[in-house]
C-alpha cells in the first residue's frame, strides 16, 4: 500500500471506527513541492482546486506550502476563509454567480468570470474594476467525456468565438481583464498541453491588460498499476517555450507576469484512502459472483459509480492470519442501490470487473486508494441516511490525528422541521 502499513489500519481502525477516510500529510506536502517546482519563465502560482477535497485541515497544509486556493462556488470560497486562507489567495472560478458576490470581492476574493453573464453582472457591481475571465479554447482532453471540461462539448468558459462580447462588456463597463483562465481537463500528454496552450496563447494577444495567466489543472495520477501519470516537469518544459515567445512579444519580463496552474486531483489523490469493513460475504451461485459488501460504498466515493473509476482496494485479514490465498470478487457497497459498485468495468460503471483479492472474510478490513480527491468532497452523503464518515490525518511524525468527527444522525436531521 502507498503509505499506510497494517499495524497502522489496525490503530486507525481500533481509535476511529469504519469507514474513515485516512489522508497522508507527507505525500499531501511532496505535491505540493512538484507542484511548486513546475517549471516557468515568469511568477508561477500553484492554486490547489479545493473542490477536490475541501477539508480545513488540507487546505491548511496547503496554505503553509504556499499554494493558493480555487474555489468552485462562492460557498467553497467561504469555507476557505474559515478555514484561516487570506481572501487574495481565493478566486472564485464557478458555474453558479455566488450569491454573495459583491460582499466576497469587497473582502478581496478574485473573481473569474465563466460567462457573459457572469462578466456583465461583475461590471454591474464594480464598474471600472479589474476581473480574470474564463475562455473555453475549444480544444479539451480527459479520460473520458464527463471530465473533460474544454472544447465544444463542455459549458465551461466563454467560448472563444465570443470573445468580441468580452471585449464589448469591458468597454461598456470600463473593466480591465488581467486574468486569462483555460482548462482542458484530466490528462497528462505534453502535445495535448501543447496545443491547447497554442489556442489560449492566441487568445491572450488579444487582451492588452492581462498580466496573469492560468492553464488551469487536469495532470492525471496514476492510481492503478500501468496507468502513466503526469508529468509535471515535462509539461512545464514543454510549454515554456511557446511562454517565452509571447513574453518578448508582450515586452514583459517573468517579473511582471504571472503564470498559474491549478490541480486538484493531482494534489491529494494519492494523499488519501478509505478504511472500511467487510459486512458480509455472497455469492450468486456457480455461474454468478463472490461479493464482497462493505460499510462504505458511493456514501464515501462516488467516483466508480459515476465514472466507472478505477481504485486500487486490498484485504487486510482481522483478527486472523493471512491464508495466502485469493479469490475473484466484486466489492459492493452498503447501499441500497445497484449502482453501489466499487469494482465497475473501466469507464463503464454499468459494467462489472471482478478483482482478484486476498481471501476474504466477514470482519477483515478494506482498504481503498487513490481517494484523496472527489472523495469525501463529492461523496453521495446521507443517502440511505448514512452518516458522513471521519477523516483522520497521518502526520509527519506517523501520529493518527482525527481532522473531521463521524456525523451524527441528530446532526444530518438538525435542520428537518
Amino acid at each position: 500500500m502507498r503509505f499506510l502499513t497494517e499495524p497502522q489500519i489496525e490503530s486507525i481502525r481500533e481509535r476511529f471506527g469504519t469507514p474513515v477516510y485516512v489522508y497522508d500529510q507527507k505525500t499531501l506536502e511532496a505535491a505540493a513541492d512538484q507542484v511548486l517546482a513546475f517549471p516557468a519563465p515568469c511568477r508561477l502560482v500553484g492554486r490547489f482546486a479545493m473542490k477536490a477535497l475541501p477539508t480545513a485541515a488540507v487546505l491548511r497544509i496547503f496554505d503553509a506550502k504556499g499554494l493558493h486556493v480555487d474555489a468552485s462556488s462562492g460557498f467553497e470560497a467561504e469555507r476557505a476563509l474559515r478555514a484561516g486562507i487570506t481572501p487574495e489567495k481565493i478566486q472564485i472560478t464557478a458555474q453558479e454567480l455566488p450569491k454573495d458576490l459583491k460582499g466576497l470581492v469587497q473582502r478581496g476574493v478574485l473573481f473569474n468570470a465563466c460567462s457573459l453573464h457572469q462578466l456583465r453582472r461583475f461590471g454591474e457591481l464594480f464598474p471600472g474594476g479589474e476581473v480574470s475571465v474564463r475562455i473555453n479554447p475549444g480544444l479539451g482532453s480527459g479520460h473520458n467525456n464527463r471530465t473533460n471540461v474544454g472544447g465544444p462539448s463542455s459549458s465551461f468558459g466563454i467560448w472563444h468565438e465570443k470573445l468580441p462580447e468580452v471585449q464589448t462588456l469591458a468597454r461598456e463597463f470600463d473593466l480591465r481583464i488581467s486574468g486569462l483562465h483555460t482548462h482542458i481537463g484530466s490528462g497528462g500528454d505534453p502535445e495535448v498541453w501543447q496545443r491547447c496552450a497554442a489556442l489560449t496563447l492566441g487568445i491572450a494577444k488579444q487582451l492588452p491588460d492581462l498580466d496573469r495567466l492560468s492553464l488551469g489543472g487536469g495532470f492525471k495520477v496514476a492510481r492503478m498499476p500501468g496507468e502513466k501519470a503526469a508529468d509535471l516537469a515535462a509539461i512545464g518544459e514543454a510549454l515554456a517555450p511557446q511562454l517565452r515567445a509571447f513574453l518578448a512579444d508582450r515586452g514583459r519580463s517573468g517579473e511582471d507576469f504571472q503564470l498559474e496552474i491549478e490541480p486538484g486531483t493531482f494534489l491529494v489523490a494519492l494523499a488519501g484512502a478509505i478504511v472500511c469493513e467487510i459486512i458480509d460475504v455472497v455469492d450468486t451461485g456457480e455461474a454468478g459472483h463472490h461479493f464482497l459488501k462493505i460499510d462504505s460504498g458511493l456514501t464515501e466515493l462516488l467516483r466508480p459509480s459515476l465514472y466507472g473509476a478505477q481504485h486500487p482496494i486490498h484485504v487486510v485479514p482481522h483478527g486472523r492470519t493471512a491464508s495466502g490465498e485469493t479469490a475473484d470478487y466484486l466489492v459492493v457497497g452498503h447501499c441500497c442501490e445497484s449502482g453501489d459498485i466499487l469494482t465497475p468495468g473501466p469507464g463503464d460503471p454499468e459494467g462489472l470487473l471482478p478483482r482478484r483479492l486476498a481471501r476474504a472474510e466477514i470482519g477483515d478490513t478494506v482498504v481503498i486508494e487513490g481517494a484523496g480527491a472527489y472523495a469525501s468532497g463529492m461523496a453521495a452523503s446521507n443517502y440511505n441516511a448514512f452518516p458522513k464518515a471521519a477523516e483522520v490525518l497521518i502526520e509527519r511524525d506517523g501520529s493518527a490525528r482525527l481532522i473531521r468527527a463521524r456525523q451524527t444522525l441528530a446532526q444530518s436531521l438538525e435542520n428537518e422541521l
